[in-house]
């Protein structure tokens, strides 16, 4: 009878929900308020201007044309209260003020286990700010920020404090400072969203035990900033002619980095040639422009600095001008199974210890790599060492490269081939494959 009981009362609840409908020209504050728990609001298409908030659970439902405008002011919609939906309505018009996080959409720590679906965010401050509302789900929107301007004075596509639980997918994203800029959380899902246009894709910062996958970024300064964070799976994600790093690892560690590729090449695999890269003035939101072309390739498919214990595998680097720049006493990492393709140039490690970046007898793929596979192994007959005393030389003294093919040099190089001994310490890869591994598609990891 207890039991029977309870979904008696269930059922009661649910019964007494209601559709309540909006139209503009009335006042939607006064609706909501007037609303119980469970009640669904159905805004009419047109234009509703001013803020609301929203500070018990209902569903705020728009039919096709609905327009919630903020008028410049605060925040266009602030949530209070546990499971509110807020699905298939364009928000627009937040205030500009940094300090206050102005945002399209407020989750404040109380409105935990929200559903932010469907919606097209545009001209906001913040496109959806979560601070600390655990458990929420931001899925399926399209959120466009600020243009012009300076980065300085815009916000994120969502920003995520202090907020464990969440699940943030299946959007696309358009200017403004970050795609999503994860602070001091925990236990998030960053799944299958398309950046275009923004400076980093993905940003985060004290975010642990977390999830990175599935996602794409196109054309944005930096595809994936990993800073300060432990123990993330970061799993088939795409940069595509990010400008300067497909991905950034500082102080990342234990994490396991699998399945991504980083590619630069010709501008027609990514747009039909009306925008280039983002190569903006320096502090300045990306604008679209015409007639120019793309860059060919980030600058770093992998910057990698104070950062230990990390599993790289499977991964693709291609065509960049560095494939990993490694440095600051990066340890205990595995880096093997990957493929390094054109890249300029494929390892810049600075440092004087030894690396093998090979486990198990197994390495990785280096396009430049001329080695032959007698036994039919897979695995090349001789080590493979990216980088030689010359390299170093380079990279101190950049003036040096005007007596790159002086018989000197040749001499000085052909010696460190022939006594691998003389050679400076750096990276060598014991076992280096003489086939790359299957390379993921883009389609796979949108």
């Amino acid at each position: 009878m207890f039991p029977a009981a309870l979904v008696a009362a269930g059922l009661s609840g649910f019964a007494g929900a209601e559709t309540l409908t909006a139209a503009p020209g009335r006042s939607l504050q006064a609706l909501l308020d007037g609303a119980r728990a469970g009640d669904v609001v159905e805004l009419t298409p047109g234009e509703y201007h001013g803020s609301i908030l929203i500070d018990r659970s209902l569903e705020l439902v728009g039919r096709q044309g609905a327009v919630l405008d903020g008028d410049g002011a605060g925040n266009v919609i602030t949530v209070s209260a546990p499971d509110v939906t807020v699905r298939g309505v364009t928000i627009r018009g937040s205030g500009r003020d940094l300090q206050a996080m102005n945002s399209g959409v407020f989750l404040q720590k109380t409105a935990e286990r929200a559903k932010i679906e469907d919606n097209r965010l545009a001209g906001n401050l913040f496109g959806i700010y979560v601070h600390g509302a655990r458990g929420s789900r931001v899925v399926r929107n399209e959120i466009e920020g600020l243009r012009g301007g300076r980065l300085s004075e815009a916000g994120n596509g969502v920003s995520l404090w202090n907020a464990p639980d969440v699940t943030i997918g299946d959007n696309t994203f358009r200017y403004g400072r970050d795609g999503i800029f994860s602070i001091s959380s925990s236990k998030d899902r960053f799944v299958n969203n398309r950046f275009e246009r923004v400076r980093f894709a993905i940003h985060y910062m004290y975010t642990n035990d977390s999830e990175v996958s599935g996602n794409f970024s196109i054309g944005n300064h930096v595809g994936y900033a990993i800073m300060y964070s432990n123990r993330l799976v970061i799993r088939g994600n795409v940069s595509d002619h990010d400008r300067d790093h497909g991905f950034l690892f500082n102080y990342a560690n234990y994490a396991e980095i699998d399945g991504n590729r980083v590619t630069g090449g010709p501008l027609s695999a990514i747009t039909d040639g009306n925008e280039d890269g983002p190569d903006d003035e320096p502090g300045m939101l990306p604008e679209p422009k015409r007639g120019h072309a793309l860059r060919s390739g980030p600058e770093k498919c992998v910057f990698i600095y104070n950062t230990n214990h990390n599993k790289f595998r499977g991964n693709w680097f291609e065509g960049c001008a560095i494939g990993v720049h490694f440095t600051a006493g990066s340890e205990g990492n595995e880096i093997t199974g990957n493929a390094f393709i054109n890249n300029a140039n494929q390892v810049k490690y600075v440092g004087t210890r030894h690396l093998d970046w090979s486990t198990g007898g197994r390495g990785n793929y280096w396009s430049d790599n001329p080695a032959f596979d007698l036994n039919g192994d897979g695995i090349a007959d001789t080590a493979y060492r990216p980088n030689d005393l010359i390299d170093r030389v380079l990279w101190t003294a950049p003036a040096a490269k005007v007596l790159i093919n002086s018989p000197a040099v040749q001499v000085i190089r052909w010696a460190q081939a022939q006594f691998p001994a003389l050679l400076p310490g750096g990276v060598v890869d014991s076992h280096p494959l003489i086939s790359p591994p299957p390379r993921r598609k883009a389609e796979e990891a949108r």
